[in-house]
């Protein structure tokens, strides 16, 4: 599609931080400050303040951690734009796809931002009425993953399901907890070099969340996107969005499938990007980017001085 391109690709659950976009305000407290009022306004919760001041408790809750990460990449897609920079292809982890979306000219951003915090709280609603957790696994592939996945299945009687393909190395579990505990074992048994629960309170891209996904969809279709302005990769096919129709069914899906991330940047590189800018806080996507395609340059917006090397790289105005 492109030479010489540049993606942006944004964050989702685990990019949370008590103190993201503080930076930022300080480098751009007209454009940045603007955002985090608006928010604020929109959801008529004082988000800035716990993105900015916390406590973590707050900002750890699923309800409270989507939209907080969500503004957050709004704030650096705001700076970016403001300096002259557009990227020529965009994609999101998990729900970061929403933040991806609104780069695209897809959803306006405070659309975005009521139809994550609703997905937060069906989310959260979702996992008290059928506890479960999730699981990272490193070091082994994806089809052994699927393999143990499935025999768990049929030794426990629950499911347990790969949630998010990060990398060619790093893959996520889903599942109710007496399933999760034995896939732990089942991984570590079969050489996995390391085995971590994640500090989620429910565990979605998996069937748990079929409840949740049903309601929210008139939440989608309430709010329609538009056909997209620039080339979006989907995290939930690895493939284009095309069309407003084609964004709101990947929106629909995608609390309970699978998270293709290795594929998908494998995709956006196959466009013809060789720069991933991760638009939001934090640097988890960004070195998942690096560990897929290992020739690309990653760039992070989280501070004043990553910005300014993504500015640099991307022929930004820098000041």
């Amino acid at each position: 599609m492109v030479a010489d391109g540049t993606a942006f690709v944004f964050p989702g659950q685990g990019a949370q931080r008590v103190g993201m976009g503080a930076d930022l305000l300080r480098a751009e407290p007209r454009l940045v400050g603007a955002v985090f009022e608006e928010a604020d306004e929109v959801l008529g919760l004082p988000l800035s303040r716990w993105c900015l001041r916390g406590p973590a408790e707050r900002l750890d809750g699923t309800a409270v951690t989507q939209p907080a990460v969500l503004v957050t990449s709004v704030a650096a897609l705001t700076v970016l734009r403001a300096r002259g920079v557009r990227p020529d292809v965009v994609a999101g982890h998990s729900f970061g796809e929403y933040a991806a979306l609104v780069s695209a000219g897809a959803l306006d951003w405070r659309d975005a931002l009521r139809l994550v915090r609703r997905r937060g709280l069906l989310v959260a609603e979702a996992g008290r009425r059928a506890p479960g957790a999730m699981l990272a696994v490193v070091g082994l592939d994806l089809a052994t993953v699927e393999k143990l996945c499935a025999e768990v299945t049929a030794t426990v009687g629950e499911s347990v399901e790969v949630a998010n393909d990060n990398e060619p190395r790093q893959v996520v579990v889903a599942g109710r907890l007496s399933a999760i505990a034995a896939m732990e074992e089942a991984a570590k048994a079969a050489g996995a070099g390391r085995v971590r629960r994640l500090g989620v309170s429910a565990a979605v891209h998996c069937g748990l969340m079929a409840d949740a996904e049903r309601a929210f969809a008139a939440a989608v279709d309430a709010t329609p996107p538009a056909a997209p302005r620039l080339p979006v990769f989907s995290g939930v096919t690895a493939g284009l969005v095309r069309t407003g129709e084609e964004a709101a069914a990947v929106l629909r899906r995608q609390l309970t499938s699978r998270v293709r991330w290795t594929e998908t940047v494998r995709a956006v590189a196959a466009a013809g990007a060789v720069r991933f800018v991760e638009v939001g806080n934090g640097q988890v996507v960004g070195r998942l980017c690096r560990r897929i395609i290992p020739s690309a340059a990653v760039f992070h917006t989280s501070t004043s001085w990553q910005l300014a090397d993504a500015l640099a790289a991307t022929g930004g105005a820098v000041g």
